[in-house]
């Protein structure tokens, strides 16, 4: 059972049958089909069934899955551990990173990779944050950016930032830029959030619901948007009000077009996670690139409300100034 047999059988899962696999492999579909017979004939029982012209996974096929997807990672990293004895700093790094992550800061730290890696193959590919942990553990991603950590064995999470959420509205709601003692008075409000889909850790529909029934106040009225700029757009629109962090309106509270609503009783916040393969190679490229993930996520805490805290100390200094 070698790592080639075991990848054919992953893709033959994965894309739903011998013709899109063949398609995918560059192979013929008689080649795949053969390869699929082989391995079936060594471990003794079938891997897939064909249940109303579908192509699906038998029992023994199911408990085979997450075993050929660590030894077809093993070999991955056998290989470019192997290539990058002689090319240290190139080579390919895929970043897996949750849709609503993908954002300005991310952006200056992958240009900024880039200028310093020319000969580095920086990927990047948007996912829910499961399906981040997926990519990780497939070895189809090198390193992962999602929302809170992933229990699993074989993942490592290392939390790097914690952002704080807040509620934020139009800049002429009647409450924009003011403070209400507890959430029970937004009750009334429009909610503009994420459809609950399984797997999205973004801010969905239930992280607000749950905000709500934690305080004995029921359900709200809420709006699904499967879209942070959706979101934004609406919020500053005027049609609702929404829970968001810090980072994913920071440009918006500079222009103005967005404020926002302080609610005292209100105490809300989510774990930004970097994730790894544990035991998995990193080439001397993805590991500069997770250190300046690190880095600058680690500095995040140098912004407050989308301004740099410099200059929040400095009119604090100018303050005592005047006092004295």
């Amino acid at each position: 059972m070698d790592s080639d047999a075991l990848d054919t059988f992953l893709t033959v899962h994965r894309r739903g049958g011998i013709s899109n696999a063949a398609k995918v492999l560059h192979r013929s579909q008689p080649a795949i089909s053969r390869r699929i017979a082989l391995l079936e004939q060594e471990l003794g029982v079938p891997l897939f069934e064909r249940i109303a012209g579908r192509t699906l996974l038998s029992d023994a096929g199911r408990v085979l899955v997450p075993y050929a997807e660590r030894a077809v990672a093993a070999a991955q990293d056998a290989s470019q551990a192997i290539r990058a004895l002689t090319k240290q700093n190139s080579g390919p790094v895929t970043l897996a990173v949750t849709g609503t992550l993908a954002d300005s800061r991310l952006s200056e730290i992958m240009k900024g990779f880039a200028r310093a890696h020319p000969d580095v193959a920086l990927t990047l590919r948007t996912a829910t944050s499961t399906e981040v942990s997926d990519l990780i553990r497939r070895g189809e991603a090198t390193i992962g950016l999602r929302y809170n950590v992933d229990r699993s064995a074989d993942l490592a999470c290392e939390p790097i930032l914690t952002e704080r959420l807040q509620v934020v509205c139009a800049p002429d709601h009647p409450l924009a830029g003011k403070r209400v003692r507890r959430l029970a008075e937004l009750r009334g409000q429009r909610w503009i959030a994420f459809p609950e889909i399984p797997g999205r850790r973004e801010i969905a529909a239930s992280h607000v619901f749950a905000l709500f029934l934690t305080q004995g106040l029921g359900e709200v009225e809420w709006t699904p948007v499967d879209s942070l700029t959706a979101q934004k757009r609406l919020v500053e629109s005027g049609f609702g009000v929404a829970l968001l962090a810090q980072s994913h309106v920071a440009e918006e509270m500079v222009s103005g077009t967005m404020s926002t609503i302080a609610v005292g009783d209100l105490s809300a916040s989510h774990d930004v996670t970097v994730v790894t393969r544990r035991g998995g190679f990193l080439s001397m490229a993805a590991r500069q690139l997770l250190e300046a993930i690190r880095r600058d996520y680690g500095a995040a805490d140098h912004v407050v409300a989308g301004r740099p805290r410099k200059r929040r100390a400095a009119r604090k200094t100018r303050a005592r100034r005047r006092a004295a």
